[in-house]
């Protein structure tokens, strides 16, 4: 179940809203409203979306919107669900054999623990289960770093096309000395697009890239757990077994919990 990641969006409200501050409590609303310069914005932001266009191809850009979304989206993956779901498992095929797990999937929604126990049922040798679960993370890893990396481009054309348009302001400015009257907004045009590129950079770009790769190295992580799972239950590996060895991929925090309970209930 996906859930909205408030994290991201309070993430850059609290950016804008500190630079915000920070102009507003120095030069006042008059002030504020000289870092509003619409030849800057588009200076910056046309420059990015060009050189995007120069650098990816039309179908992956259509998916960038998609592929931002998921930073601003919290998908559930709980790790001790997944352990305790492949304990049940291996108690049921120890006690009724893996043909038996054929009912259980229907109330399992992960398609990949699903291709996973099918492959067991089929039976079809460990190394080639893991061969080919593998294979999948890899191409889901790919996948992923093609979205990512055009957050990451732009992360890094942003600041670039702001410096092009500081360069740009300051020509005009030099070939206007003799007006004086529009020395202010070539000025502003020199100053502010470097300032809106590196604002776009470190507080949008960059920042969604970082947390696209974390969701996607959490995602691989809960996928090498799940293939493990698979992999003991092909092995008909006891359910204590099972769930010693999966208890290794929970945080440290989570297995001392668990421990301490287990004390209690000996106790």
């Amino acid at each position: 179940m996906k859930k909205v990641d408030m994290l991201t969006p309070i993430g850059i409200l609290i950016g804008i809203s500190m630079v915000v501050f920070g102009v507003i409590s120095s030069g006042g609303m008059s002030g504020f409203l000289a870092f509003i310069d619409v030849p800057s914005i588009l200076i910056v932001l046309g420059g990015v979306f060009g050189t995007l266009c120069v650098s990816f191809p039309l179908k992956q850009l259509k998916n960038m919107g998609k592929v931002g979304k998921q930073a601003f989206q919290s998908k559930e993956i709980n790790v001790e669900e997944i352990v305790g779901t492949f304990v049940h498992l291996s108690e049921k095929a120890r006690r009724e054999g893996l043909l038996s797990l054929e009912a259980e999937l229907e109330q399992i929604d992960d398609s990949f623990v699903k291709k996973g126990i099918l492959l067991a049922i089929d039976g079809v040798e460990p190394e080639m289960i893991r061969e080919l679960l593998e294979a999948e993370i890899a191409a889901v890893e790919e996948r992923h770093a093609r979205g990512r990396s055009m957050f990451e481009k732009a992360g890094d054309y942003a600041p670039a096309w702001g410096m092009i348009g500081t360069l740009v302001g300051l020509v005009l400015m030099l070939k206007s000395l003799n007006t004086p009257s529009s020395l202010g907004p070539n000025m502003a045009i020199a100053l502010l697009t470097t300032f809106y590129g590196a604002l776009l950079s470190n507080l949008f770009f960059q920042p969604i890239a970082a947390k696209l790769a974390g969701k996607t190295e959490h995602e691989l992580f809960v996928k090498e757990v799940i293939i493990e799972g698979v992999i003991g239950l092909q092995a008909g590996q006891n359910s204590r077994f099972v769930q010693a060895k999966l208890k290794v991929f929970a945080p440290v925090e989570k297995r001392k919990l668990e421990e301490k309970r287990e004390h209690v209930r000996e106790a």
